[in-house]
């Protein structure tokens, strides 16, 4: 008899299963329309953060309302007016050490909204 409340989660063959379409995560279907990030507010918030860091400070970029592929070619433009590095983890642009006025100025003359968040 089989048991209908269980399903796949691992295989050693293939590693971790997707829940909803049921293939191994390298060749699941539903994770590429999935990659799209939910639109926000509409605002961009620059912010700095220190968290995790041992006290060093990176500006943070939230909301840019842009699909994945032109968010790293706005993070590279970002990083190299300012003239330092920086990556992009999850949509968000973390640009090393603290140019939120740059930042701000560069973001609002692309044309959106643009507030400081944070202290």
């Amino acid at each position: 008899m089989k048991n209908t409340n269980s399903r796949l989660v691992y295989s050693s063959d293939s590693g971790r299963i997707c829940p909803k379409c049921k293939k191994p995560i390298a060749r699941c279907v539903c994770s590429k329309s999935a990659a799209t990030r939910p639109s926000g507010d509409g605002v961009v918030r620059v912010g700095r953060e220190t968290k995790g860091r041992k006290g060093k400070g990176m500006t943070l970029i939230t909301g840019v309302p842009l699909p994945t592929d032109e968010l790293k070619k706005l993070a590279k433009e970002l990083k190299q007016k300012c003239g330092t590095g920086g990556t992009l983890k999850d949509g968000v642009i973390e640009i090393q050490g603290d140019h939120r006025d740059a930042l701000v100025e560069m973001l609002t003359a692309k044309g959106w909204t643009v507030k400081r968040s944070g202290g």
